[in-house]
């Protein structure tokens, strides 16, 4: 076995043992509380137009306008409502002749060769700066923001914009000059560049390479000189994903997480790193579950929060993903500026000439320090800018960019965990709640369109919701924020979409507001509000810590739904019961008592409520549904059910009496001295024993003209018989049935009798007058319709859960995982239906009241 086959064990090995290590870590899986489908999203806005791949957005909240790159276009629409008309577009559509000239390059005429925007920031005052891929020839000009349209000069955008419209990248304007990261030509050399003013500098590719393919993801400024007691300069951080180096040379196949960073007052060496950066550094970050040692290695997206200005309170949130295909899991981590300059101002890494292997550097470091931006303590040395450090610490600086302390997360661990789930792009609010806390609040998009709302309380997570945003299955591009508008835009494939930070009037009662735990919403005078806004904050009750404080004196009943079922003895009984809460569980009882989880006298509780199996009399009463949620109940449904002992004819009714403790007295008429009618059990036994007589003289027909068939003609030893009209549709051949009967003492051609039947395959004729006979009548299917017990004629094969207790229909290779005590009933109701092949019906099986 060679080593390329031993490596593929391994790795076969090592996927397996992940995908394990992440089954026990159930418990940091957060579940979002409840499911939004598109239909029932609120307050949505949302604007398309022919063009696709709204990908770049720029907010400019303060004149309320949001624009948007495309391909082939850029659009200013209003932050208010973007889907109000009143949107102004520019056109910008690769030429003809780009596009004939990158489809012959072998280039997808379909998808890439067409003028991809990547790139659009404010230049100026009066100028927008926008560069595209314009069909993998790079060009870069200026929008006039006033007139909004296209400036009549183009520059090459080759240095600034990458040729390809999937490749990472990344690039903001800092105080007039450009700096952009990205994978820039065809033979795919990650830079990261400083465009203009001059002198233009790039990273170093020898004889260290600096970046290993990287994919980029996103950069942040960082003023580290206001306040500066050291006079600092301000930087510049980058973040990526790229394979890893300095790891030995098993495992230097493996991706990493990235973050480099450059001083914005770099000017390159004077001899040594001329046009190259002299400050740049870059460290690992680390986004694992310690407890069981899986890290999530692949960087997707990076936002910055800024708390007061202070750049010291920075905070980084990163979504990360798994680097091995078979295992989907998210993860979201948070770090602190702080800690990731305490890096930055650690120890280095060194690979040796002897040695593959990356170690720490425990040599001399020259002075001033390799890698950091110049301060008021170079200058007092005579450095007043990068061209004047000496040569041997710009080629420290080249043989040693990597730092040897890794970036861990706050709290070492992620602040969030997701299994099934693939993140795609963050961003995070800050708000003030109703107990003057402030919180965290993630909106977090996925690569199916669905954006997950999470609030950070302390050191753990509650998703409040997952929105489904798109009817179509389609990645989320980006996210920004508006704090004027109180509202969030998504970009996407098909569309721009605008969404209030909020919607609390979804929540009806006053436990589902307090529930929610959100710190926008409070329960107000039997409504819930909005607390952003100043005048609902007065008089408003709110509990995000705990959510479950502030409904004592609520009753809730306002929505309780009330329905009642009738049904005869025996018939099996389901009392749905649909929670919102995807964490809350049903809680049943039956006259003001509690029905166990585990099933007993008849009763099983599931997922799709309460079922009563082989009902009888004394399941006669009230029924309520609670749920229970952060150790509370409050009432959801209640049914009256009534169980007859036979079926009552259309005159008589059957009275109940209900008492406020739920107790449940019924009243029935004298069994009449002599029933006119069949009911539908004896109609069942009659049609059982017909069926049975009908089989039995099929059989015994049957074995009489087979023997007369095979023993009056003793000179035929062959008999063709075609297949049934099942077989026929299925398609099958005639069969040939070579028969030797024991009893027929026939001996031909040598051979004798030892009485068996052997089937063969064989083409033959049909033998005439031999039909069998007709199949005996089957009987009557009940009609089409709901039944009393709450089923509808045709069940689905498989009822589940999608995200809690909404259901959808699916196939029925995809059965849900529940927990043993809470399961659907679906397919058990199924087979007692097919077994019983009986249901009674009413004239009014459901009647309901509010």
């Amino acid at each position: 076995m060679d080593q390329y086959a031993l490596l593929k064990i391994f790795f076969i090995f090592v996927f397996e043992t992940m995908s394990y290590a992440l089954k026990p870590a159930i418990e940091l899986d957060v579940t979002p509380r409840t499911t939004v489908l598109y239909s029932g999203l609120i307050g949505a806005q949302r604007y398309r137009s022919s063009a696709v791949n709204y990908s770049v957005l720029l907010l400019e909240d303060k004149a309320g306008i949001l624009y948007v790159g495309a391909r082939g276009a850029v659009f200013a629409l209003n932050t208010s409502n973007i889907a109000n008309g009143k949107d102004r577009m520019i056109y910008w559509e690769a030429s003809m002749n780009n596009k004939t000239a990158c489809s012959k390059k072998g280039k997808d005429n379909k998808t890439e060769c067409f003028n991809h925007i990547r790139f659009l920031q404010r230049f100026n005052e009066t100028h927008l700066y926008i560069c595209g891929t314009y069909a993998f020839h790079p060009l870069c000009t200026y929008i006039d923001k006033k007139e909004f349209r296209l400036s009549s000069q183009f520059e090459e955008g080759k240095e600034k914009c990458p040729y390809d419209p999937t490749i990472g990248y990344t690039g903001l304007f800092v105080d007039g000059e450009m700096y952009t990261a990205t994978q820039y030509d065809f033979h795919n050399v990650p830079d990261i560049r400083r465009n203009f003013p001059s002198p233009v500098l790039k990273t170093e590719t020898i004889p260290t390479r600096w970046l290993y393919e990287a994919d980029f993801v996103g950069s942040a400024l960082v003023r580290e000189s206001i306040n500066s007691s050291i006079g600092d300069d301000d930087k510049i951080y980058f973040f990526f994903t790229e394979k890893s180096n300095e790891e030995n040379s098993f495992f230097k196949q493996l991706k990493v997480a990235r973050v480099a960073r450059i001083c914005k007052g770099d000017w390159g060496g004077r001899r040594t790193l001329q046009t190259k950066w002299t400050s740049f550094l870059k460290a690992r970050l680390v986004c694992s579950i310690p407890d069981y040692d899986f890290h999530f290695n692949i960087l997707r997206s990076i936002y910055k929060l800024e708390d007061g200005g202070d750049w010291q309170n920075i905070i980084f949130y990163g979504v990360f993903g798994s680097q091995w295909k078979n295992v989907k899991a998210s993860a979201v981590c948070q770090y602190s500026i702080k800690d990731i300059q305490k890096v930055f101002n650690g120890p280095y890494v060194e690979n040796q000439d002897t040695s593959l292997k990356w170690n720490e550097h425990t040599g001399e470091v020259p002075q001033p320090r390799p890698g950091a931006c110049i301060t008021d303590e170079f200058r007092e040395k005579g450095y007043n800018t990068s061209t004047d450090l000496p040569d041997n610490v710009l080629n420290f600086v080249r043989r040693h960019p990597l730092m040897f302390q890794q970036v861990r997360p706050m709290e070492n661990r992620p602040l969030l965990f997701k299994r099934n789930v693939d993140y795609t792009r963050i961003a995070v609010q800050r708000v003030t709640a109703l107990d003057k806390q402030t919180y965290n609040v993630l909106f977090i998009g996925t690569d199916d369109g669905w954006l997950h709302k999470a609030v950070e309380i302390g050191s753990q997570m509650h998703i409040i919701e997952e929105m489904q945003l798109f009817e179509e299955p389609q990645p989320v591009e980006n996210i920004v924020i508006s704090k004027a508008q109180r509202s969030l835009y998504v970009g996407s494939q098909s569309s721009v979409l605008q969404l209030p930070f909020s919607a609390c009037q979804r929540y009806t009662s006053c436990f589902e507001c307090i529930f929610a735990r959100d710190p926008y919403c409070g329960w107000n005078e039997g409504i819930c509000v909005d607390i952003t806004i100043g005048v609902n904050r007065v008089g408003s009750t709110q509990d995000v810590q705990n959510g479950k404080l502030g409904c004592q004196n609520s009753t809730a009943q306002d929505n309780i739904i009330h329905k009642k079922r009738t049904v005869l003895k025996g018939d099996d009984v389901l009392l749905q019961c649909e929670l919102s809460s995807n964490l809350a569980t049903p809680r049943w009882k039956f006259r003001g008592q509690d029905i166990p989880s585990y099933g007993k006298d008849g009763y099983r509780i599931g997922t799709d409520g309460l079922l009563i199996v082989e009902s009888r009399v004394e399941h006669t009463g009230n029924y309520s549904c609670y749920a229970m949620e952060n150790n509370m109940l409050f009432l959801v449904a209640t049914y009256t059910v009534q169980v007859l002992s036979e079926f009552l004819p259309e005159t008589v009714k059957p009275t109940i009496s209900t008492t406020q403790n739920e107790s449940t007295t019924q009243t029935l008429p004298a069994d009449p001295p002599e029933p006119e009618y069949q009911t539908f059990r004896t109609m069942e036994a009659m049609y059982i024993s017909l069926i049975t007589v009908l089989a039995g003289l099929c059989f015994v027909l049957t074995v009489v003209l087979l023997y007369l068939a095979f023993c009056s003609q003793p000179h035929q030893r062959k008999h063709m018989v075609q297949g049934s009209g099942r077989n026929k549709r299925r398609g099958g051949s005639l069969v040939e049935l070579q028969t030797i009967s024991s009893n027929c003492s026939n001996k031909q051609d040598g051979h004798i009798s030892d009485g068996f039947l052997q089937i063969v395959p064989g083409e033959g004729q049909v033998l005439p007058n031999k039909d069998p006979p007709p199949p005996p009548p089957l009987p009557p299917p009940p009609p089409s319709s709901e039944f009393a017990n709450g089923l509808s004629a045709t069940l689905p094969s498989v009822l589940r859960k999608m995200n809690g207790n909404s259901y959808v229909l699916l196939r029925q290779s995809e059965p849900e995982s529940t927990s043993p005590h809470y399961y659907p009933f679906t397919e058990e109701l199924n087979k007692m239906l097919e077994k019983r092949k009986h249901l009674n019906l009413l004239q009014k099986p459901d009647e309901s009241s509010v």
